[in-house]
């Protein structure tokens, strides 16, 4: 016995040290990127020969820069809204429906996780350019729609299965119609699935590339096309200034999330979809 424990409190300390240089390289390329963001330099190099704040200046300064920043946020909140309303809608028209239907829905929904971003892309280009709207600010609005449904529905979805029957029972035994026990009862208690999937909307719009490069025409482009397109050219820390400023926005986006609802709402779906897999493997 007095082995064994010799024994495990090395292998022990071993694994402490391993997972702590692991947590500490994580976000070593974020801290390099950052890092030169402020160089002074006309290419990228590390360490920077001299400092400065030249290339952030630029990029605020720059009205091709602002403008794609402009475009991105402004896509940005309308998928966010589009999004948010089409997933609740979907998840209260679902709620009462046959398991086996749900199910069938909840797969068609998650479908576009399942095709390559490309693809997609191709098919949507052929899409718009029968309907006129390629590239056109639509166009993008309805290809960042479906992809973000798959992940602002599940939020929203959660959120509602885990509601009290009781007590929208007894908002409508008071008097209060489906509209007003909607409005006043389930809209309250599902915000932290709706903030959620704004946020998360938001998120995912205003980073995408792999579709929206297909996508964009020659009268605008969104901020990651035009660093995707300036990487193909360059290699000065421009880019990197932007990603700096991009990485704190997403941080101050979490902040702001884990303030307003919390990250609870993602640990609760996690747990309701381990509940529904051990009954099956019980069966098995």
């Amino acid at each position: 016995m007095a082995r064994g424990n010799n024994l495990e409190r090395p292998l022990g300390n071993a694994f402490w040290l391993l997972g702590a240089v692991v947590l500490a390289l994580l976000p070593a390329p974020l801290l390099v990127v950052i890092w030169v963001s402020f160089s002074g330099d006309n290419y990228l190099i590390v360490p920077p020969s001299e400092y400065s704040l030249r290339w952030y200046a630029e990029f605020f300064s720059s009205a091709k820069w602002l403008q794609s920043l402009g475009i991105s946020v402004a896509l940005a909140l309308v998928v966010a809204i589009a999004t948010t309303a089409i997933s609740l809608f979907a998840a209260l028209a679902v709620e009462k429906v046959k398991p086996r239907a749900r199910a069938a829905f909840e797969f068609l929904v998650l479908l576009p996780l399942i095709f390559p971003h490309a693809a997609m892309a191709i098919a949507l280009r052929a899409a718009n350019t029968d309907l006129k709207i390629n590239a056109t600010f639509i166009g993008l609005v309805i290809a960042h729609i479906i992809l973000s449904v798959p992940f602002c529905y599940r939020p929203i979805a959660v959120n509602l299965r885990k509601l009290d029957p009781a007590l929208r029972e007894a908002a409508m035994s008071l008097g209060g119609g489906p509209a007003y026990t909607l409005r006043k009862v389930v809209l309250p208690l599902l915000r932290p699935g709706i903030v959620t999937s704004l946020w998360f909307s938001f998120i995912i719009s205003f980073d995408e590339v792999n579709m929206t490069v297909f996508l964009v025409g020659t009268q605008f482009a969104t901020l990651p096309v035009n660093i995707y397109a300036h990487l193909a050219d360059s290699a000065d820390p421009l880019i990197a200034a932007i990603s700096t400023f991009l990485i704190f926005v997403t941080i101050a986006l979490v902040v702001v999330l884990q303030r307003t609802v919390g990250l609870q709402v993602f640990v609760d779906m996690e747990n309701r979809v381990s509940e529904k897999v051990k009954p099956k493997v019980k069966s098995r």
